[in-house]
């Protein structure tokens, strides 16, 4: 009789906030539809491993299995990766290198974010790392950096990067608007819409491996993985595994990836101030990550003769494509007839190649200072 009353009798004031939280999650997925893909199942692996005594977790239980299996071996993040890269379309980013400064500039959050924890004193050099690279706005690249520097703050620093990627709709368009005029945001832009050959569009992510796998090795996994499925795309001859990789491969491992995340967001590692320190800078380093590449693009007007909307800084970062699409939509409200997306998601792509090189660099740079 004890042992059916045991759940009952081992619930604690954490474990009921945690449901809560896994609630908030799920109805953020649900009614406001901020990325449902992602939020509900990182809601619903809360509730799971804080029921006491869960048979889903610990020794046996299948999202044990599964974070060993999919996060201890980055296998999760690098299949992500895959998927992500059949979805993305280069050929903007390949007519309009310049965008690729943009992308580089968006990534200031993170080094901005890494020093501010350090300082705090609260973090060892590898940790703040790990929280600044929720700064990448890349959620692979988090995951990836944390199970190497930080794994005690593994779900704090998902989650913050998961929540805050599904929150760009919100946080980025006060910070564009802060730093810009109604006439910047009013500027138009050229696009010139070259036709990029075949040969090319298969050569890009090749090279583009090569050349990021010789400055940043530890890149090599997943700008190579992002690349592989890009390849899959633009070869012509994998049509079929090119869609499996845009639909089954990508929405299988982000169910597992969403819940074997949630699973890490134990009561007594969740609920400590260090947890609301992570949230409170994963906010400020994508507001640093907007901030940077708007001011960017300002700085860049004071010399170029064509101008260019500043508000394309801000899709410099990895959330893509919600960030290149949130300047679309910007821009059409200051101006129905100023059509930038295409720029916006040459940034965007940008973003998503600097946010690997970023978190590489990391990653190969810390131990060197250790």
């Amino acid at each position: 009789m004890e042992a059916l009353f045991m759940g009952i009798t081992n619930l604690t004031i954490g474990r009921l906030i945690m449901f809560a939280i896994g609630g908030i999650l799920i109805y953020l997925a649900i009614e406001k539809e901020y990325e449902p893909s992602l939020l509900l199942p990182i809601g619903f692996g809360a509730i799971l491993c804080n029921i006491p005594f869960s048979s889903a977790v610990g020794e046996n239980g299948f999202l044990t299995i599964f974070y060993n299996v999919g996060i201890a071996t980055e296998l999760f993040p690098v299949l992500i990766f895959i998927a992500v890269g059949a979805m993305i379309d280069f050929k903007p980013l390949i007519s309009s290198p310049f965008m690729l400064f943009f992308g580089a500039a968006a990534q200031f959050g993170i080094f901005a974010t890494m020093m501010f924890a350090l300082s705090t004193g609260q973090f060892s050099l590898p940790e703040a790392a790990a929280i600044g690279i929720i700064g990448a706005a890349d959620g692979p690249t988090s995951i990836f950096v944390a199970k190497e520097f930080a794994q005690n703050y593994l779900g704090a620093i998902s989650v913050a990067a998961y929540s805050y990627m599904s929150l760009v709709p919100i946080i980025q368009p006060p910070v564009i608007k802060l730093l810009t005029t109604k006439k910047e945001r009013r500027i138009r832009m050229k696009y010139a819409g070259k036709k990029v050959p075949k040969k090319v569009e298969i050569l890009f992510p090749i090279v583009i491996t090569v050349i990021a796998g010789i400055i940043a090795p530890m890149s090599v996994a997943l700008i190579g993985a992002l690349m592989f499925g890009n390849l899959i795309r633009v070869c012509g001859v994998l049509d079929r595994l090119s869609m499996s990789a845009q639909n089954e491969l990508s929405n299988l491992v982000t169910i597992l990836l969403g819940i074997t995340i949630g699973s890490t967001m134990e009561a007594e590692a969740f609920l400590n101030y260090k947890t609301l320190m992570i949230m409170g800078m994963g906010l400020v380093a994508f507001i640093f990550d907007t901030a940077g590449g708007v001011i960017f693009a300002k700085i860049l007007n004071l010399f170029l003769k064509e101008k260019v909307n500043p508000m394309i800084g801000a899709a410099g970062i990895s959330a893509f494509p919600m960030s290149g699409r949130v300047v679309q939509q910007i821009a059409t409200k200051e101006d129905p007839t100023n059509f930038i997306l295409m720029q916006a998601m040459s940034a965007n792509v940008a973003g998503q190649l600097g946010s690997v090189v970023a978190g590489s660099m990391i990653l190969a740079l810390v131990p060197m200072f250790m």
